[in-house]
């Protein structure tokens, strides 16, 4: 890989009422450009990760991001979109473009402003992601599909209650500590497990503490060839960016097998040359509790069916050997469907340079980031390390 980043920005993930979705393209386009040390005029290309699906009525939204500056006029500009994975394909594109020499300097924006709607249009966006023919009924939209693929995890494995009480816990514990997060609250392990007035069952076996929160906010990073990276004031450099699509259909697969996850991750564990265990941290796609559960198994750190050992043992942990969602993850941080792979990719770059603050991990000195869009559909691992 060629392409690293050389600079980001990332607003607070939340409800921001009366901030539309241009005004976050453009303060986290600025913003990251002046993070970067470069100007508008040094941008070849940029790519925007925007899902919409009628979030908000505006749907052409590529151009927007030249609201942050008029010397961005007349830059190619794309927009791209692969449900929740739409920020980390826009990555790709910018990568991809790298790459190609194509360009030099790449402007990457995500953004979501989910907000808008009432709870049941913001499911009926969000089950456009399934496959209708067979699954855009399912009550409770996707967390009704997440649900259905928990009770079928507990039918083959057993109750693994525990163990989403336990990953619900440890990202909500580990988000006190993010400042863009838009619940910063230790939740305690006895809440998440214990169904309440304050957290019942929203589907299958999935409480209100096992779901990701409806959220508004932007993240951007700017991408740089090395040799171009290697004379800014830092660079994170991509070991492996790999993308693996599955079948859309939930019954053309074994659905709580993930792999489609399992075979990215192979593939840029591969690329990268390294084991699971060689990487510092993940930031991982906890849309739901039971995505983290699974995907632990999907990235090699158990075998198949045994996920919970992993945080159940402390794996996962902050302190454990393979911490995982330190900055909270969807589940606390919030997921703005556009925006969420950006901002993956801006925090374990945080990691990388030493400035994560509170949720800093000692020495961290390479990054894995697994973002996906469906039900384990549009799936993209990349693997992160410090350029110098």
């Amino acid at each position: 890989m060629t392409a690293c980043i050389v600079g980001w920005a990332h607003s607070k993930f939340g409800k921001h009422d009366g901030v539309d979705v241009e005004t976050l393209i453009a303060k986290a386009a600025s913003d990251a450009m002046a993070d970067a040390g470069i100007g508008p005029q040094d941008v070849d290309e940029i790519y925007l990760g925007h899902f919409n699906g009628g979030f908000v009525r505006q749907e052409f939204t590529s151009s927007l991001v030249l609201q942050a500056s008029d010397k961005l006029r007349y830059k190619p500009t794309t927009r791209v979109e692969n449900a929740c994975a739409t920020g980390s394909a826009a990555i790709r594109q910018g990568v991809t473009a790298i790459d190609a020499k194509r360009a030099r300097i790449v402007l990457v924006v995500g953004v979501e402003k989910m907000t808008e709607l009432s709870g049941p249009e913001i499911g009926g966006v969000l089950i456009k992601a399934a496959y209708q023919k067979e699954e855009g009924d399912i009550e409770g939209g996707f967390a009704g599909v997440f649900g259905r693929i928990a009770q079928q995890y507990f039918q083959r494995h057993g109750d693994q209650s525990d163990a989403l009480a336990r990953i619900a816990a440890k990202n909500h514990k580990n988000g006190v500590q993010n400042p863009m997060a838009q619940l910063q609250k230790d939740l305690g392990y006895e809440f998440c497990r214990t169904v309440s007035e304050k957290n019942p069952i929203v589907a299958g076996p999935l409480k209100r503490t096992d779901c990701s929160l409806v959220s508004d906010g932007a993240a951007a990073l700017v991408l740089a060839d090395v040799d171009t990276a290697l004379g800014m004031k830092k660079a994170v450099v991509f070991r492996a960016n790999e993308q693996v699509n599955d079948f859309l259909p939930m019954s053309k697969r074994d659905i709580i097998k993930f792999e489609g996850p399992a075979v990215a991750w192979k593939k840029a564990l591969a690329k990268a040359g390294m084991n699971i265990l060689d990487l510092s941290l993940v930031e991982t796609h906890d849309c739901f509790t039971m995505a983290e559960l699974i995907e632990y198994e999907a990235m090699g750190l158990t075998p198949e069916g045994q996920g919970a050992r992993a945080i159940l043992e402390g794996w996962t942990e902050k302190d454990g050997k393979l911490p995982v969602n330190p900055s909270g993850g969807l589940k606390s941080k919030g997921h703005p469907i556009g925006a969420t792979g950006v901002s993956m990719h801006v925090l374990a770059s945080m990691q990388l340079t030493g400035t994560a603050g509170g949720m800093q991990i000692k020495d961290a000195k390479l990054a894995g980031i697994f973002n996906m869009g469906g039900a384990a559909v549009a799936n993209y691992v990349s693997i992160l390390e410090p350029l110098r």
